[in-house]
C-alpha cells in the first residue's frame, strides 16, 4: 500500500510496521536480534511491527539498526534558505571597481600654516 495523505494515522502506522517487518525478514534477522541491536525490548519491536503507537526514539533506534536512518533526511528535508536569508549571508556585493591609490610622497608633509603667517 502506498502511504498518502488519505490514509488514517492507524493505516500509516500499520504500513510502516509491515515495511519494517519485511526489511527485518529480508535481512534474515529475528525480532530478538533486531531489538537487541536497536537497544529496545522485543515487545516494543513487536508493537512497532504491528502498527501500534511507539515513541519516535524507538522508531529511530530501529531505523538506525536497519541502516535506514538516512531515509529520514529524504522524508523531512532540511529547509532551503529564503532569498532574503541568502542575500544576508552573502553580504554586500561590490558594484564598482575602485581606483588605484596614489603612492605616498617620498618627502614628509610640511606643517600646515595660516596664510597670513609668513614664517618670520
Amino acid at each position: 500500500m502506498a502511504i498518502s495523505a488519505r490514509n488514517t494515522n492507524s493505516a500509516v502506522l500499520e504500513e510502516l510496521g509491515a515495511r519494517l517487518r519485511r526489511t527485518r525478514l529480508d535481512r534474515n534477522l529475528n525480532q530478538a536480534k533486531l531489538a537487541e541491536e536497536a537497544g529496545i525490548g522485543r515487545a516494543t519491536l513487536q508493537r512497532i511491527e504491528e502498527g501500534k503507537s511507539a515513541s519516535l526514539t524507538n522508531l529511530i533506534s530501529v531505523l538506525r539498526a536497519l541502516d535506514l536512518l538516512d531515509g529520514l533526511d529524504r522524508l523531512v528535508p532540511e529547509p532551503s534558505p529564503s532569498p532574503i536569508d541568502e542575500l544576508k549571508r552573502r553580504g554586500r556585493q561590490r558594484r564598482r571597481a575602485g581606483s588605484p591609490r596614489r603612492a605616498s610622497p617620498t618627502e614628509p608633509p610640511r606643517p600646515w600654516r595660516w596664510p597670513d603667517e609668513d614664517g618670520s
